[in-house]
């Protein structure tokens, strides 16, 4: 029954899969492009670290997206067909929502794995100056978690109404934005700070906020 349901899902979200593949092993190599390629003496680590900075805050932006597209693209044709598929199988509804879960996972690892290759290439073809220390391994199981984590909250999520789904996905940040710049404009604190200052309170979703330094100390 997994594979039947692995395979389905395969064919929903293949286009997914395959740009957030290439993605991911694209992002280590746009951290460290032109550190020393080409001639290890001009490594202008400034610069360098800069690069990396600008290019870690995209690393928990392509989990959060590929977790949060596959998480609806699992649950998307239930939705179109009202259930009629799932609940006209023979197995308790548990059951199928954990073989949906598995296989939306699954399929993510072909992302984790593409994007560990790309940043032990990455790191492996460039000068990493003295007292600098690159992280393949590490980036790569930190990003592992971020996606799983986003995944798991919008699976969740998605396994409701379509509406809910669209008014958590696309609304509610509109929204928050919207307030954010309303209450900054009348003199008021600014929301987006706030959220940031929660969001920096311990818990699972902390781990999207802190620095994604591919390269570092």
């Amino acid at each position: 029954m997994f594979r039947e349901v692995l395979r389905t899902q395969w064919k929903w979200s293949v286009w997914a899969v395959i740009v957030a593949t290439i993605a991911g092993f694209a992002l280590p190599v746009l951290t460290v492009q032109d550190a020393g390629l080409i001639d290890p003496d001009a490594v202008d680590v400034v610069n360098m670290m800069a690069r990396v900075e600008i290019i870690g805050t995209f690393y928990p932006i392509l989990a959060l997206g590929a977790g949060v597209a596959m998480a609806l693209l699992i649950w998307a044709p239930d939705h179109r067909g009202n259930h009629v598929y799932a609940l006209s199988l023979p197995l308790p509804r548990w059951h199928y929502t954990l073989l949906r879960l598995a296989a939306g996972a699954v399929l993510l690892v072909p992302v984790v794995v593409m994007l560990w290759v790309g940043a032990l290439v990455a790191t492996a073809a460039s000068t990493i100056p003295v007292g600098l220390h690159a992280y393949p391994t590490a980036i790569a199981i930190r990003f592992a978690f971020a996606l799983l984590l986003g995944y798991a909250f919008f699976f969740a999520l998605a396994s409701g109404t379509i509406r809910t789904t669209a008014i958590v996905v696309g609304i509610v940040p509109v929204a928050i934005i919207v307030l954010s710049q309303l209450i900054t404009l009348v003199g008021g604190p600014n929301v987006l700070d706030l959220a940031f200052r929660v969001a920096d309170l311990p818990g699972p979703f902390r781990l999207l906020f802190e620095p994604w330094l591919l390269i570092n100390v």
